[in-house]
């Protein structure tokens, strides 16, 4: 078994929606640790170091703009397999398509201002956890 640790955030739509507490209730109960947590609302320079990967691509200043607009939850987890299992746990990055048992798929719907606002964020990878996890928490 692998033990990894991987960044979630419930992005301003969530906080908005008073979300935080039944993501982090769902994250419990699949067994997870939570290892941090913070409130903030993230600054566009530590947003385009989150989101440099797709700093090119059209999305990106929309982006920039809707995760800065308010309070974000930021979340570090721990357990077996966790990045696979949360983004499994999240579903689908389109709410609309999202299956029903998913976050996305039982607390998101497209609001008309594009699929990012999708409730969650959760690391694809162990080197993108480690990357954002630097970015959100660097006293981790």
């Amino acid at each position: 078994m692998t033990t990894e640790r991987s960044l979630v955030l419930v992005k301003p739509d969530g906080f908005a929606r008073g979300l935080t507490g039944e993501v982090i209730r769902r994250i419990e109960r699949k067994g997870y640790r939570l290892v941090a947590l913070r409130i903030l609302t993230p600054t566009r320079e530590m947003l385009g170091q989150h989101y440099a990967e797709h700093a090119e691509k059209p999305f990106f200043g929309e982006l920039v703009d809707f995760m800065s607009s308010g309070p974000v939850t930021a979340i570090v987890i721990e357990g077996n397999q966790c990045i696979a299992g949360f983004r499994s746990l999240a579903g689908t990055t389109d709410p609309t398509k999202a299956a029903p048992g998913t976050i996305r798929g039982d607390l998101g719907r497209d609001w008309g201002q594009g699929s990012t606002e999708n409730v969650v964020h959760g690391s694809d990878s162990p080197e993108s956890a480690a990357r954002e996890m630097a970015i959100w928490f660097p006293d981790l």
